[in-house]
């Protein structure tokens, strides 16, 4: 049966008007100074975080208290699946895990799935609600044929082309963290980390990271893993999320660690403040607590406070 085209240009018609009204209120919040941001609850013991009340939450600029204007669940998340090319193609043996973390998350995620090489993310399915239609755009990694990129850079790419979704953004990034494009000799830290850092926190996106070999013989150096494990943990620690990796070893099952992030974006919370304003944009570190037992949250190293009137 044809579908009646009054009710689709009426459905159409709709969602722009629902677009347009979440843009305007987006607009109002951030005209009013307010900053949203994302903090991510842990129970240690297996205490109870999924409904942490704002009356249990502390806020903290330095040794200063800052009111909390807004504490809530987050609920629609926007969660890009991002993998590295140039890992081991052996990584395939793994997608069974990652096709039932994509089929597991709620109806209210939508998933991306893209594929980093040549310094930019080729984007295989863009954000869908439809899981199986994401898990079903996982390939093999190409291995040594994708060696030469940087994942930094191809993680900044995407999240300059990322569209105005919701306030909460999450990116999966499984690669062994080598920058082959730039290559060493910039001191410990490789020169696009602290840029996709910076990025990520301006856009609100946590990055969490699994480390998978690379496919180059070179990858197997150990000062050349040590060094790429140490970027992409400080990735995912400063943009508020984790980095999983078993040493320099291949992991043996990538399962328990989608588990945990999983467990993670379950219990995340946006935290609304109003922030002092500024003739720039600037980055404040934020520190938020509280007295519940063995409760404890990942935040990002620090929150971007734009420029008074925008």
């Amino acid at each position: 049966m044809r579908p009646f085209k009054p009710l689709v240009a009426f459905a159409a018609l709709l969602t722009s008007a629902l677009f347009l009204s979440s843009a305007l209120a987006a607009q109002t919040k951030s005209a009013s100074g307010n900053v949203t941001f994302t903090v991510t609850a842990v129970g240690k013991k297996d205490a109870d975080v999924s409904n942490i009340s704002r009356d249990d939450v502390q806020l903290l600029q330095g040794k200063e208290r800052k009111q909390i204007g807004d504490w809530k669940k987050g609920d629609t998340l926007f969660l890009a699946i991002l993998i590295d090319d140039s890992i081991e193609t052996s990584a395939g043996g793994q997608w069974q895990y990652l096709k039932e973390f994509i089929m597991a998350q709620p109806p209210s995620t939508s998933i991306l799935v893209g594929y980093i090489s040549n310094n930019g993310t080729r984007v295989i399915q863009d954000f869908t609600p439809n899981h199986e239609l994401a898990a079903k755009a996982l390939r093999l990694p190409i291995g040594v044929g994708a060696l030469g990129s940087s994942p930094y850079l191809g993680t900044i790419d995407l999240l300059k082309r990322w569209p105005e979704t919701g306030p909460r953004r999450s990116v999966v990034l499984i690669s062994s963290g080598i920058d082959y494009f730039r290559g060493g000799g910039f001191g410990p830290f490789y020169p696009d980390l602290d840029p996709l850092i910076s990025r990520a926190e301006r856009q609100n996106t946590n990055i969490w990271s699994i480390y998978y070999p690379s496919a180059s013989h070179r990858g197997r150096s150990y000062w050349l893993l040590n060094q790429a494990q140490n970027n992409i943990d400080k990735l995912s620690e400063d943009t508020g999320a984790e980095s999983y990796f078993l040493g320099v070893n291949t992991p043996v099952s990538i399962k328990p660690y989608l588990d945990e992030i999983s467990n993670h974006l379950n219990n995340q919370y946006l935290l609304t403040f109003a922030s002092t304003p500024a003739k720039k944009g600037k980055y404040q570190g934020m520190k938020v607590k509280t007295e519940l037992k063995d409760v404890e949250f990942i935040t990002p190293a620090a929150v971007y406070i734009p420029p008074s009137g925008q």
